[in-house]
């Protein structure tokens, strides 16, 4: 999933700035009647976040449906080909479930701390720093190292995200170019876009690429429709293909489907950026419904993208399109220049972390805007040799689901949760919810350790 910068998640939205003159208080129900024991009412950080500019609870579904269509739906083809029809429907929707619960845990463990705090708005690293704070003594020690852990994890997520985006690119390029010159390595295709990509990624202002970027939404939505006209021309029976695929290739899968379908940055700022908070959480709250629309779309792809292309289903569905067809060659240039302008919305996030969280405040000596300018190319390169150097569009993406959104998306807050309710121990009955948030970490690093090896293994296979 892929969205704008303010809603990377990794910090409050802009606009919250209480001094700016043309703000907005959210509005949120009267839930909260009852007093404190000095006499005044409790602190809701929901009623104390200044917003310029808030979204309402529709336009938040839009951004979060908008933000999915992405490099991850165009995967789950090749996801549904390492598990099977069966074992991938179900599994979908089960990641889709668990992914869902995890992000009404790690909201509802912020807004406990933001209470506690009396601060409106956290971080997703303040909010792991403050919640261990609170949590077990032995856990404390990691207090001093918690948000450059989910600061790094959020660093090399960015950092895969723009490797997958270049391999998609240059891949796309490649299929349309090759027919009527002589073919050539993606990588040299990848190389032509360098330029752009550093070109791109210079612009601080990320206003000026708005128009872009909405264009690139549209047309987003006309090449999806076009593949799906792909998909159901000529569909074989679903009787083809396995409803169980090789076990070994089921966490090739479940990094997949997490890459796909979990987008903790962008709920997070979503949640923040909201008119009515309070309307983002619940059975039909904004959440669970996006969320719901999101894994329908992603099993209906996945199901029939695997059905139509069986084996030769690849890292993204476009490529199994024909290549002498006009029309396929539209959507994969289409869907190349979508992903080229995300690139840019993409890449800022490991530089905003970078530069303004550990880089700026230390730099005395050197002129700051060329250190930043020069930070924002080697971003660009790192990614850019990456992805040159192990081509692998579908492994990749698995590699980074397992490595990063394992932890970021299911085990960190399942542990946000268990520190910010320690204190008062208020874990229900039976402390089922201490048991199952461990029981969601243990899910969290088997997903990162198998994923990620399985991912590793594979990539040393084809090199």
């Amino acid at each position: 999933m892929s969205e704008s910068l303010s809603l990377t998640g990794i910090g409050p939205p802009s606009g919250t700035k209480e001094q700016k003159s043309k703000s907005y208080a959210v509005n949120v129900p009267q839930e909260n009647a009852s007093l404190n024991a000095n006499g005044s009412p409790p602190y809701d950080p929901h009623a104390h976040r200044i917003l310029e500019h808030p979204t309402t609870n529709n336009e938040t579904l839009i951004h979060l449906l908008k933000g999915s269509l992405g490099t991850g739906i165009l995967a789950m083809p090749n996801a549904f080909y390492n598990s099977g029809l069966l074992i991938g429907t179900v599994g979908t929707i089960l990641i889709g479930i668990l992914c869902t619960y995890c992000l009404h845990v790690l909201v509802r463990s912020q807004y406990l701390l933001c209470k506690r705090l009396r601060v409106p708005i956290l971080s997703y690293p303040d909010s792991m720093k403050y919640a261990l704070q609170d949590g077990p003594a032995f856990l404390r020690f990691g207090v001093p190292l918690s948000a450059f852990v989910v600061d790094g994890f959020l660093i090399v997520y960015q950092l895969g995200i723009c490797c997958v985006y270049i391999m998609f690119i240059g891949t796309s390029i490649k299929q349309v170019v090759d027919i009527y010159i002589e073919p050539m390595n993606e990588r040299y295709y990848m190389l032509m876009i360098l330029i752009p990509l550093v070109a791109i990624n210079l612009i601080r202002n990320l206003k000026l690429l708005a128009p872009f970027s909405q264009a690139a939404n549209i047309i987003t939505f006309v090449g999806l429709a076009i593949v799906l006209w792909y998909i159901f021309t000529d569909l074989p029976p679903i009787t083809s293909r396995p409803l169980i695929g090789e076990p070994r290739k089921y966490t090739l899968f479940v990094g997949t489907t997490l890459f796909a379908l979990e987008a903790v940055g962008v709920v997070l700022a979503l949640e923040n950026n909201m008119k009515t908070p309070a309307s983002f959480g619940g059975t039909t709250g904004v959440l669970n419904i996006g969320m719901t629309i999101i894994t329908i779309m992603y099993v209906g792809m996945g199901f029939f993208g695997y059905v139509k292309y069986g084996e030769d289903a690849k890292g993204s569905v476009t490529l199994n399109l024909p290549n002498a067809d006009i029309l396929s060659q539209a959507v994969k240039l289409i869907f190349a220049f979508a992903i080229f302008i995300t690139y840019a919305l993409q890449a800022y996030v490991p530089v905003d972390i970078i530069w303004n969280t550990y880089m700026k405040k230390r730099i005395q000596n050197w002129d700051k805007t060329t250190m930043e300018y020069l930070l924002r190319i080697s971003v660009v390169l790192i990614t850019f040799l990456l992805a040159i150097a192990i081509p692998l569009l579908e492994l990749f993406i698995s590699l980074f689901g397992a490595l990063c959104l394992s932890v970021l998306g299911i085990g960190f807050p399942a542990l946000i949760e268990i520190c910010v309710l320690w204190p008062e121990r208020n874990f229900g009955r039976f402390n089922y919810v201490l048991i199952k948030d461990i029981i969601l970490i243990i899910i969290g690093i088997l997903a990162l350790v198998l994923g990620t090896y399985i991912s590793l293994q594979d990539i040393a296979r084809k090199l």
